[in-house]
């Protein structure tokens, strides 16, 4: 059965008296455990295809079916539940609440699913990622890699059927970037997680098993790669 499942997604918004198509007819269909990366240049949709599969946007035509829901027929706060259940999320700028600890912002998600052992799960998740000694560190208190490696951890902590991750790396250093991603993949393999990427980074899509590219919200080019899933800079 399809994780995810996308037909025909189109997404349309007024701009200055007109409509602007940011998005035209994107269908593809991903199985559970597939690696899927998301290219194009800036401007090109990537981020809004990524909002429209996870639920955070509605689009103006078309259909996402997300572990077997129909997401353009639900409600705003029923997609918001179904986003708890089933999805996990990474971000560039690492979205982690800046008056909780690392420990606290992981906790976050499994709270909010009532989850019975919420706290030994969250700090083995930390200690998954290296951090289980910075648990008690605010993200002020931590460099960007250890953010990263923290919303990792979180995104990780509800168990995701899909996880989408928009430019993971694209704060990081080169070495930092490295270590980020190949616990991503890592993790990604150990809990058979459909993982749904955006990037500007060629190589990181490369260790896709998919890559869609997008120009002016058109798909251009869809491929398939054999993956090594691991990211070197050697």
């Amino acid at each position: 059965m399809s994780i995810l499942r996308v037909e025909n997604l189109t997404k349309t918004y007024a701009s200055a008296g007109h409509a602007l198509t940011v998005l035209h007819a994107v269908s593809f269909d991903l199985a559970a455990g597939d690696t899927f990366a998301i290219v194009g240049p800036s401007g090109s949709g990537k981020t809004t295809l990524l909002g429209l599969c996870a639920g955070l946007d509605r689009a103006t035509s078309g259909s996402v079916w997300l572990s077997g829901i129909r997401l353009d027929a639900l409600s705003e706060d029923q997609r918001a539940a179904v986003r708890n259940q089933h999805v996990g999320f990474i971000f560039q700028n690492f979205q982690l609440l800046p008056t909780l600890t690392a420990l606290e912002n992981v906790l976050v998600p499994l709270e909010l699913r009532g989850q019975r052992g919420a706290s030994h799960t969250a700090l083995a998740l930390l200690d998954r990622v290296g951090l289980a000694d910075r648990a008690h560190h605010y993200p002020a208190q931590l460099s960007g890699g250890e953010q990263q490696r923290v919303s990792l951890a979180r995104a990780f902590a509800n168990r995701p059927a899909v996880l989408f991750a928009d430019e993971p790396t694209g704060n990081l250093d080169p070495d930092t970037s490295e270590r980020v991603v190949n616990l991503l993949f890592e993790l990604n393999r150990e809990a058979g997680t459909t993982l749904v990427l955006v990037t500007h980074d060629l190589e990181l899509a490369a260790l896709t098993q998919r890559t869609l590219r997008l120009r002016g919200g058109k798909v251009v080019e869809g491929q398939t790669t054999n993956a090594p899933s691991t990211l070197s800079h050697e």
